[in-house]
Formats: structure tokens, sequence, C-alpha cells
């Protein structure tokens, strides 16, 4: 497999995972948020991510999670499922759930907390690889797992034999850039800024898009890559500023949040939104009622409206 073994393009954000009050998987909320997506234009979906609270799901439940989102699957909205895990046993029983379902593909960090060595990343990778045959998309996430892969390692993970993609969210800009120089003609690779710069290298053809969080801003996340794919970079760029807005809102440059948690956060907006992206489980705690105004505020600076927070 290689970039061409896939079409993923443009803003695929990892989504919530809707959970009732009491923590149930709700299922018939995944639907409602996936089929918004879809009106919406948004051009994919990642399962069970960070935003997707997997550190809080039972094996069987992402298995149940990636059966539901798979029935949303599309030519242009493809559906990929997160199997990050501690072990490689537990990552291959996740990848399999995933192609079992029919999934579009599966997206996969090195062990968090553990901080394996090169060696352990590339094995772990590639025991993965070698127990499935769905395309993989390699994570560089250093703030969740304190790795950072450079370029010389993430090349390596290229060579990989089901390995399609890489979606890289290194605080170091320049690493960033020489990995997307060194892969670009092997892997797709996403994580561009949505900014001019972001507009100038995706004009000039360099990277496939953003793997992005939550998707709140609906088809103006979108737009940004069909207004580059258009050639209207005016458009792209006035479009790629409203995601700068809530992220300086919300989170710090390192992606660190500036009060409650991620996930809180992007539930909330959605379900001021109307859309029922359900409630996070411990050890998350929901948002005070203060946290909750920040954010509302901030989707009326966006000029989104809202409501009361739906419940659910």
């Amino acid at each position: 497999m290689d970039r061409t073994t896939v079409d993923w393009r443009g803003y695929i954000p990892a989504i919530t995972t809707p959970f009732t009050r009491e923590g149930a998987l709700d299922t018939d909320a995944l639907h409602v948020q996936m089929s918004w997506l879809v009106d919406e234009g948004i051009h994919g979906a990642i399962l069970a991510g960070t935003s997707g609270e997997w550190f809080s799901m039972s094996p069987e439940e992402r298995a149940r999670l990636f059966a539901a989102g798979a029935e949303h699957r599309g030519d242009a909205f493809p559906v990929l499922g997160a199997c990050n895990a501690f072990t490689p046993g537990e990552a291959i029983v996740h990848a399999r759930a995933a192609e079992a379902a029919g999934l579009d593909g599966i997206l996969l960090t090195p062990p968090p907390y553990i901080v394996p060595n090169r060696k352990e990343i590339v094995a772990f990778y590639r025991a993965v690889s070698d127990a499935t045959d769905i395309p993989m998309t390699v994570y560089n996430w250093p703030r969740g797992c304190v790795v950072d892969m450079d370029v010389d390692l993430l090349t390596e993970l290229a060579r990989i034999e089901n390995v399609v993609a890489i979606k890289n969210s290194t605080g170091d800009f320049a690493g960033f850039l020489t990995a997307m120089y060194a892969l670009e003609n092997q892997v797709r690779y996403f994580g561009l800024p949505t900014d001019a710069m972001g507009a100038d290298l995706a004009m000039l053809g360099h990277g496939d898009g953003l793997m992005g969080t939550g998707g709140i801003l609906g088809r103006d996340q979108a737009g940004f890559w069909n207004a580059v794919d258009a050639g209207d970079r005016e458009a792209a760029i006035r479009l790629g500023g409203k995601d700068r807005v809530y992220m300086d809102a919300w989170f710090r440059p390192d992606y660190g949040v500036r009060f409650g948690n991620q996930q809180a956060i992007i539930k909330t907006a959605l379900r001021l939104r109307g859309i029922p992206a359900g409630f996070v489980r411990a050890p998350l705690l929901e948002l005070t009622p203060q946290e909750v105004a920040r954010v509302e505020a901030t989707l009326h600076e966006l000029g989104i409206e809202t409501g009361p927070l739906c419940d659910g």
C-alpha cells in the first residue's frame, strides 16, 4: 500500500463519542452527529481518537462504535477508526474490529505514556500491519505520547506495508515540513495549518489536508480545502481564519486547553449548536456554567447561533 491506495483529502476531524449522562455509549446520537457532518460536506471522520475518548472505552464498545460509524461511509466521506493502545496485541484487536466493520482505515499513535524507543515504535506498527490488511495512518502526537517522531523515524514507518498516511501534530514546524517534503510522494500527509501558509503550500500541491478536532464549524472547515482546490486563496484564508478564533480562545499553542478539557469543550460546542454530542466520561468532568459561557461567547464571535445545551 501507499498514498495511492486511498483518496483521503481535506478536513477529516476526529469526532467525539457520545455517551449518555449515565455513561452508556449512545450510537443513536452518533448517527445524528455523523449525519450532520455529512450534510455539512466534511471530508470524512475519525472515530475513537483523542476527542473520541478512546481511553475510557472497552474493546467491545470500540467495536460497536466502529460498526455504527461504518454505516456513514461514502465515496466522499471515509471513516477511520483510531486503534490507540498500550500494547500491539490490544491495537491489533481494535484494528481487526475496524477491518471487520468495513472502515476505510485506522489511525494509530505510538503507545502513550510508555515512551517507547525507536526500535520499539517500529516493531509496534509492524506488528499491527502484519496482523491486518487495513490502510493505516501513523499519528505523531507528541503531547499525548511524549514521543516526537522525526523524519528518519517517520520514513522508516512509511515503508511498513499498510502505512498510507501520516498525521503529524508535532510542534516542530521545521520538522513537519522536512517530513512532508521527504514523504509526500509515498504517503498522504495531514496537518497543514489553515492559514495563508497552509493555503499556499496546499495550492502548490503539498500536503493532503488536516485531521483536526471535532468538526464543530461544519462546512466552513471543509470550505478551506474546497477553496484551495478551487484556487480561491482569499476564500481559503477567510474560512481558515475561523479555526484560529476558537483554537486561540480554547487551546494553547501546545494543544493544551485553557480551561476544562478538550473533549468537554468540543461536546459543549456541538450541544450548543443542537447536535447531541453527549457527555464526557470520568475522569473527565463537564464544564462549569462559566466555562460553558466561554464556549458560547466564542461561537457567537464566529457568528454561530446557539440554543440551550441539548440534553445529549
